[in-house]
């Protein structure tokens, strides 16, 4: 019986050590962006400082909504709200909390300082619909 059950266990403990495929999360560079946006890429850059609760919620559902096999392609990059401050003046923020879509180089949505889940989410898809 032991011998039978064993193989069962097995493949169900590989399935779940599997992590899904999901967006991609870098470190913002400026170089790396560029690069990302003239390859044609679903892109989100997240302005967000660690003291932030506004920023705090709005990654627990970004963490949520790329579990969909729909966000594989995405790219992630995260800017540091004190430490990064040239890049997101470059990109026109004005405080933590900004999520900003863009397909390649087009800027599609953004939002500053929200946390609500379904316009959360209406960005995200923006970026890869």
């Amino acid at each position: 019986m032991i011998r039978s059950i064993f193989p069962v266990a097995a493949v169900a403990l590989v399935a779940f050590a599997v992590p899904a495929q999901a967006a991609e999360v870098k470190k913002f560079t400026a170089a790396e962006f560029a690069a990302a946006q003239g390859a044609g890429k679903a892109i989100l850059v997240d302005v967000k400082a660690p003291w932030c609760p506004v920023c705090a919620s709005q990654h627990g559902t970004i963490q949520s909504a790329i579990a969909a096999s729909k966000f594989d392609k995405l790219t992630i990059f995260e800017i540091d709200y004190d430490t990064q401050k040239d890049a997101w003046r470059a990109l026109g923020v004005h405080k933590q909390g900004t999520l900003i879509a863009y397909k390649g180089k087009k800027e599609v949505s953004r939002l500053e300082f929200q946390t609500d889940k379904t316009a959360i989410n209406n960005l995200l898809a923006a970026a890869v619909n």
